[in-house]
């Protein structure tokens, strides 16, 4: 296929037309496609359902340590809901707090008591004139708007095949006191899909902050939610390498169960140093009284171990790679060779990144809003929605069905290829 750049004037007129025309048609379609958010589809909560049938009236609802779960206690979680999230993130499980559905939770109330708090004695953040994070991007829309509701700083880092740019991280992090943080989605990241390289990793661990209190937010979000089961994707542990550089307590380790069992009604841990643990225990004993073990108790016992996980992953990634494809194929087929947009095939994960022209993606939402296919907002893979280039789009193509992937994805390079004759046009006059 000729370049877009390549034609003239009179073959770019053509070629509206004909978009033009096909734009009409599925216009009349009037389709309802929603892809705005990474929600699983329905048959991969109903894979889950048996999960429900575990624990019932006549359950025996103590722990293997003989502890009631329908009472108080087990403030950090039960044993056993605290080992299985231990392997799911390879760590110890001494190191692991479990908590209640969200893991996005966990990460607001660590930022909240930083700001009240301080981290581990040290001067709280909101005493203090500046504090600022670091944002790879693209990234997860979610990270950022707990840091702009905090009042903090951000600042843009790019993401590159193999994580981000680690020359400006050091640079910001090993000189600047009032870097306290940066997040980060080490696997299958959202939404590129990349993971962090080994040497990233390791420079993770060999920073040397400026400020005594800073931490890594490592989300890991995809640990093990790989699309294939020839290709996968894996990461050196961060709180190990961390532990060698002699670095115990510079990271946070964020996980649940939330594109595993029901996002509604997962799981979710922190992991960190036991330093670290310490003091967010101290706090917690506070805050609540305990989680909701019941709960933790239905996913011990559903899925018995990390095996149990792992074959329950297979069934997702069954589920989900003809949507993945429907997506990909599309892509390759009508855009390849056109020079008007850009994107990763992940091995993992729960998004496709697309990367258009320059000044394009906000149209290219609102045509494909339009046509009934609601997307991410331009903008939101960025701190506070602002996309300097106006190019990036994330794709999610979890919950709709293969078919109506097919549909939407059909509808998405048409306003691809709309959008980018418009602004060639405009270039040429």
């Amino acid at each position: 296929m000729k370049a877009y750049k390549d034609m003239d004037r009179e073959e770019l007129l053509s070629l509206k037309a004909a978009l033009e025309e096909e734009y009409k048609t599925l216009e009349a379609k009037h389709l309802n496609l929603n892809m705005a958010r990474g929600k699983p589809g329905l048959s991969q909560l109903a894979i889950t359902m048996p999960m429900l049938d575990v624990v019932n009236s006549d359950s025996d609802m103590r722990t293997v340590l003989g502890n009631d779960t329908r009472n108080y206690g087990d403030l950090d979680g039960i044993g056993e809901s605290r080992q299985l999230m231990a392997d799911m993130i390879s760590v110890k499980k001494d190191n692991v707090i479990v908590c209640g559905n969200s893991s996005l939770n966990i990460m607001y109330d660590t930022v909240a008591r930083s700001m009240t708090h301080g981290v581990n004695g040290s001067v709280p953040w909101c005493k203090l004139d500046n504090v600022k994070f670091l944002c790879p991007v693209p990234g997860y829309d979610r990270h950022f708007k707990i840091t702009e509701f905090f009042g903090i700083e951000m600042i843009n880092i790019p993401l590159y095949d193999d994580g981000p740019d680690m020359d400006m991280v050091e640079k910001y992090v090993n000189n600047d006191a009032s870097v306290k943080g940066i997040w980060c989605v080490p696997k299958y990241s959202n939404p590129t899909g990349i993971s962090y390289s080994d040497e990233v990793v390791r420079r993770f661990a060999r920073l040397k902050p400026a400020a005594e209190d800073f931490r890594i937010y490592w989300d890991d979000a995809y640990c093990i939610h790989h699309l294939y089961e020839d290709i996968q994707d894996e990461i050196l542990n961060i709180l190990e390498e961390c532990e060698k550089a002699g670095n115990p307590d510079m990271v946070y380790i964020f996980a649940s169960t939330s594109k595993i069992s029901f996002p509604g009604s997962g799981i979710s841990a922190i992991a960190a140093s036991p330093k670290n643990i310490e003091f967010i225990m101290s706090q917690m004993a506070i805050q609540t009284i305990g989680h909701d073990k019941v709960n933790q108790l239905r996913h011990a016992r559903f899925f018995k171990n990390i095996e149990g996980l792992k074959n329950h992953m297979k069934l997702h990634a069954k589920l989900l790679r003809p949507k993945f494809a429907a997506v990909l194929d599309t892509l390759e087929t009508e855009l390849a060779g056109l020079e008007i947009g850009s994107w990763i095939k992940p091995r993992g994960g729960y998004f496709i990144s697309f990367n258009s022209l320059p000044g394009c993606a906000k149209d290219i939402v609102a045509k494909c809003k339009d046509l009934g296919v609601i997307l991410t907002g331009a903008g939101a893979t960025f701190p506070y929605g602002k996309d300097p280039d106006d190019s990036n789009i994330r794709i999610a193509p979890t919950f709709p069905s293969p078919e109506e992937m097919e549909q939407a994805a059909k509808v998405f390079v048409l306003c691809v290829k709309l959008v980018s004759v418009e602004r060639m046009l405009d270039k040429i006059q």
